[in-house]
């Protein structure tokens, strides 16, 4: 009997006809984005960072989240300007266009299951806002 392992692609880099190995782990990096105290709370901001346009929330004075500024189901970027919300205890974000709902933490979309929401890790550091990239 056989036993063997499936390996999520992302990990995997081949190193022979069929040697996978493991790729090292990505150095997250932090990045500062902005003072707490500029955001308004349940209103969405955009910022540019690192070529990437990300829609800021702050939903508390310790509780922010960042999605992808881009709409998925449209590509513009108006992620911003969405209807901050909650499905129970689930914090949203309703698109201004086409309306489809999504978790602010995960990016699922409620609507419609194909769609995703990038989403980014964020901490309050000094007052200031910092959202986590992979380098």
């Amino acid at each position: 009997m056989t036993i063997t392992q499936t390996l999520p692609r992302s990990v995997l880099a081949r190193s022979g006809p069929s040697r996978p190995v493991l790729s090292p782990p990505r150095a997250a990096v932090w990045e500062r984005v902005c003072r707490v105290d500029d955001l308004e709370p349940s209103w969405g901001e955009a910022v540019l960072i690192r070529m990437r346009q990300i829609a800021l929330f702050l939903l508390s004075p310790r509780e922010v989240y960042a999605v992808e500024h881009a709409d998925p189901a449209g590509g513009a970027p108006v992620m911003a300007r969405g209807i901050v919300g909650s499905y129970g205890d689930r914090p949203t974000i309703a698109s201004p266009l086409h309306k489809e709902v999504y978790d602010l933490g995960t990016g699922e979309c409620f609507t419609d299951p194909a769609l995703l929401l990038r989403t980014f890790r964020t901490r309050i550091v000094g007052g200031f806002i910092e959202i986590e990239f992979e380098d």
